[in-house]
């Protein structure tokens, strides 16, 4: 079976060196023809066209010889440069000097007062080659530099939300399995479906586990699995309503980090119904808000009637947790609040509804 290979982008494709290369010496020749006398205007051009390419042929050989001695990985070495770029153009001079005796005759060249401006000019020449050289590997390292970060960056990002998901789903599964506990010897059918529910949860939490982020819809689906577990336990004192924003069919497709929801949830039956003999009533709902600066924003905020108190080591991680993946994963923009307000406890999440990778 053939497998289709992706082919890099155009611009990854192209040869920039030569490109470069064919561009500069091209250019020069140019300038040497135009600036090199109206005569004999066929000898001044092959001249300039035999000059670009000498010049071409010994820059590429002075940048194997800048590759094979290091030269080129620590900068300009002065030095080292300055004798070899005298060199070069010394030997560029005599071959284009070469040139003229061959192409006009014997006696055009007369004396050598040309000769210290046809050397500078192509030392200037070499020099500038090299200048930009030497600039063209500086930015082209500081890109790979800038990439290398970037994907270390990425790699520690995900080592990061993959460790906090692995502490989120043995949370969640040991919370559940005490509430299996509790049932086993009240009502073991009741328990039975009690375990067929967790399954189900556990599977959402594995797979869920294997991405980022998830659909809202299908964390939502989790949690009512979840609340429907903790309603055979609690009976009446769990008390739950859903208020999802109808006008906007869409917003069950935002995604957020698994298991994020979930955990509010969890603190919520928690710290609200465990705690009151009463029970408690438990609000899930989700919604936009109106962009202050243009950026569409998701609020989902889970209430639990109760008072905010100092949670217990495991809530506590599973709250740290949430933030940090909601950051993590959505950007500094997202945030989780956790205020008191008339009698209930409000846990709101705010994210924007494209940040999220």
């Amino acid at each position: 079976m053939n497998a289709s290979v992706q082919r890099p982008p155009l611009l990854a494709r192209i040869n920039w060196y030569w490109t470069f290369q064919l561009a500069g010496w091209g250019a020069l020749a140019l300038f040497n023809s135009v600036y090199g006398g109206s005569t004999q205007l066929r000898i001044v051009i092959a001249i300039a066209c035999w000059g670009s390419l000498g010049g071409l042929l010994l820059s590429h050989l002075w940048r194997g010889i800048l590759r094979r001695r290091g030269w080129a990985k620590n900068g300009l070495r002065w030095k080292r440069i300055v004798p070899s770029l005298a060199l070069l153009s010394a030997i560029q001079t005599a071959s284009v000097t070469a040139a003229f005796y061959v192409m006009y005759p014997p006696d055009v060249l007369r004396g050598l007062a040309w000769l210290p401006g046809a050397l500078l000019f192509w030392f200037g020449v070499f020099l500038t080659w090299t200048v930009f050289y030497f600039t063209a590997l500086s930015l082209r390292r500081a890109a790979h530099l800038e990439a290398e970060t970037l994907r270390l960056q990425l790699n520690g990002r995900e080592a990061e939300l993959r460790a906090l998901q692995a502490q989120v789903n043995p949370h969640f599964f040991f919370n559940s399995l005490n509430s299996i506990r509790a049932l086993i010897f009240e009502d073991r059918q009741a328990a039975a479906h009690m375990i067929d529910q967790l399954a189900g949860l556990m599977r959402h939490a594995l797979q869920s586990g294997q991405h980022a982020t998830v659909a809202l819809a299908d964390e939502l689906d989790a949690v009512r699995a979840y609340l429907a577990i903790e309603q055979i336990r609690f009976e009446e004192r769990l008390r739950v309503s859903f208020a999802i924003e109808i006008s906007a069919p869409d917003i069950g497709q935002v995604r957020i980090p698994p298991m994020v929801l979930q955990t509010l949830v969890e603190n919520a039956v928690k710290y609200g119904v465990e705690t009151s003999p009463d029970g408690s009533d438990i609000r899930i709902a989700a919604r936009r808000a109106s962009p202050s600066d243009g950026t569409s924003m998701l609020q989902i905020e889970v209430a639990n009637t109760g008072a905010l108190r100092e949670p217990g080591s495991s809530t506590s991680v599973g709250l740290r947790n949430a933030g940090q993946r909601l950051q993590l994963a959505c950007g500094e923009r997202a945030s989780l609040d956790l205020r008191q307000q008339a009698g209930w406890v409000y846990a709101t999440i705010h994210l924007p509804e494209q940040a999220c990778t």
